[in-house]
């Protein structure tokens, strides 16, 4: 059988290797909570398994990593540029509590 110009198959090892990546990377992230980890430490370890297993499931899953460059970057800096703002906002928002708690005495 002769296959379409441009189909492109991937080998299902790749789609076990990342199945089986998510489920040790769910299990650490589990494991932060079971050991009762606190504080920053906490959240930075959420946060990366969370993006680490994101970014997996993007870039396989999604076929991001065999796509051109020009779709990957219409596709992802947006969500990126929202996030800087939200966070340049938390930013801001925290510096407007710290100042009227002040001018107020709150």
């Amino acid at each position: 059988m002769e296959q379409a110009e441009g189909h492109q198959e991937h080998p299902l090892k790749i789609y076990f290797v990342i199945w089986i990546a998510l489920f040790i990377l769910s299990g650490f992230s589990y494991a932060v909570d079971y050991f009762h980890v606190q504080g920053m430490m906490r959240w930075s370890l959420i946060l990366f398994f969370m993006w680490a297993k994101a970014a997996l499931i993007v870039s396989i899953f999604m076929h991001m990593r065999w796509e051109r460059l020009a779709l990957i970057t219409a596709i992802l800096v947006p969500p990126l540029c929202l996030g800087v703002f939200v966070f340049l906002m938390s930013v801001e928002g925290s510096y407007t509590e710290y100042t009227r708690s002040i001018a107020f005495g709150l």
